[in-house]
């Protein structure tokens, strides 16, 4: 692997996260000069710089080998990360070196948990900060990078393949160049209709546009120290969980629905397993608090229920209510949503439902095969049959996923965490929904927990945003030939 070629490529990403962190300081400046300001204009500053160096002293390469494409995508976002952590630390506040990097991993793979204990203390041009990490990792710091850098060349295939994952490419039928404007045209419009609606709705334009972006983003970053509880609004809670549950759908079904073609969301098997398991769980939930006296009538605990299980199944993480004061069946079902979450394809995190019903038409299969072996059986997604190969990278994913979880578990155990606590925010942080219950619950955050298990809790964020084996594959580039 050429590093120089890598690094290369970094440096171009790094431009781009630079320019954003020039929007939030101008965001600083337009708030008469905030405390961010400088931290803000800093942070720009050495980013670029960082960048810029290797774009100098590196020759252009055109095109690159799938280990580089690895390289580029893994190490883009473990840099993103770093220098993101740039405004918090010079910022101060709670911003340890620890608390900085978990606040900037948080952001980027959109996960949403917090270290923080009083948001609202914040500068504004830090809030922005905040949002805007979590909107440029919502669709991806290297394609959102692919899309305005146009020296990229022939390496956009390439690396856009790296980035997306092999179950998100199904519904794309389009050449690299299109895919990447396809996403990026379905995010940057879903973002500016949902922020003109929330403003419309009642919130002012910054927070707006800064839940607009989380939400679009499905992490769950908001201004507020209460999150959406603050605002008590039926109106915004609706228009936030028509834009978490738009950007669990994979965005190119989206597309295909919005120019009326054949695979839209009303054909899709796996938008209807995704909508209608929504559907059932809420209701459940809903009937569960109601009949336990959480709530004096079932709509209100229908309202609370559906909003926060649209929330953690699209691992946004936003909360109306405080879920570890509900019901253990409640709990339960919310954990079942943060393990599955929302499809292949969108910005949501967790296993996805694609790899659900493929699993379980692979075990349906299996009993069938047993019953007649000579039988040839398929599996078969909106008609189209998944090879044994897409269903063995299925299982693997799903294995992978489970021994990571129990990893996760066993640390945080290890460190003084409860079983409700550890378990929880294991599955929260790899599957990047943010709150899970115990000590990390919607109301609550990761502020107390020690430096070892911020460390393991972004480790898990980082390899569950980057589909486990994007990850992993990393630490075995020297073994490929």
């Amino acid at each position: 692997m050429r590093i120089q070629v890598v690094i290369r490529y970094i440096g171009m990403v790094l431009q781009f996260i630079a320019a954003f962190m020039l929007a939030s300081a101008f965001v600083s400046l337009i708030n008469d000069y905030d405390s961010a300001y400088y931290p803000l204009l800093l942070s720009a500053f050495l980013t670029a710089l960082l960048g810029l160096f290797p774009l100098i002293f590196i020759e252009k390469v055109t095109e690159i080998k799938t280990k580089e494409g690895y390289g580029i995508v893994v190490g883009s976002w473990l840099v993103a990360c770093i220098v993101g952590m740039f405004p918090y630390l010079i910022w101060g506040g709670e911003f340890s070196a620890i608390n900085a990097w978990f606040e900037s991993v948080s952001g980027f793979t959109t996960t949403g948990a917090s270290i923080l204990n009083d948001i609202e203390f914040l500068p504004r041009g830090l809030l922005f900060w905040r949002s805007v990490s979590c909107w440029i990792g919502g669709i991806g710091v290297v394609m959102f990078a692919l899309v305005i850098l146009p020296s990229i060349g022939r390496s956009r295939h390439m690396l856009s393949n790296v980035e997306l994952s092999t179950i998100a490419k199904d519904n794309f039928h389009y050449r690299s160049k299109v895919i990447i404007r396809i996403l990026v045209l379905v995010y940057v419009g879903l973002t500016l209709i949902t922020t003109i609606a929330l403003k419309y709705a009642g919130m002012c334009w910054f927070d707006a546009i800064t839940h607009a972006m989380s939400a679009c983003g499905t992490c769950g970053f908001s201004t507020k120290n209460s999150s959406i509880a603050f605002f008590d609004s039926a109106t915004i809670e609706a228009i936030l969980m028509i834009a978490m549950t738009l950007s669990g759908i994979h965005f190119g079904v989206l597309y295909a629905t919005l120019l009326g073609k054949r695979n839209n969301i009303f054909r899709s098997e796996i938008v209807r397993t995704y909508i209608g398991m929504m559907l059932i769980v809420s209701v459940a939930i809903a009937i569960s608090l109601y009949s336990n006296d959480i709530y004096d009538s079932l709509s209100e605990a229908m309202r609370h229920s559906t909003f926060q299980v649209v929330s953690y199944t699209t691992t946004s993480g936003y909360a109306t209510a405080d879920a570890n004061l509900w019901t253990p069946f409640a709990i339960v079902l919310l954990m079942f949503c943060s393990v599955v979450c929302g499809c292949a394809g969108s910005t949501s995190g967790g296993i996805k439902v694609d790899r659900m019903v493929i699993a379980a038409k692979v075990v349906r299969n299996r009993v069938k095969q047993q019953q007649h072996p000579n039988a040839v059986i398929s599996t078969k997604i909106d008609g189209v049959v998944r090879d044994d190969g897409t269903q063995s990278i299925v299982m693997t994913f799903l294995v992978a996923y489970v021994m990571l979880v129990l990893i996760g578990t066993i640390i945080n155990a290890m460190f003084g965490c409860d079983l409700l606590t550890g378990f929880s925010a294991a599955i929260a942080c790899i599957s990047n929904v943010g709150p899970g219950f115990g000590e990390v619950g919607s109301m609550d955050n990761y502020s107390e927990l020690p430096a070892i298990l911020k460390l393991n809790a972004s480790l898990l964020m980082l390899v569950g945003r980057l589909e486990i084996f994007g990850f992993i594959q990393l630490f075995f580039i020297r073994s490929w030939r």
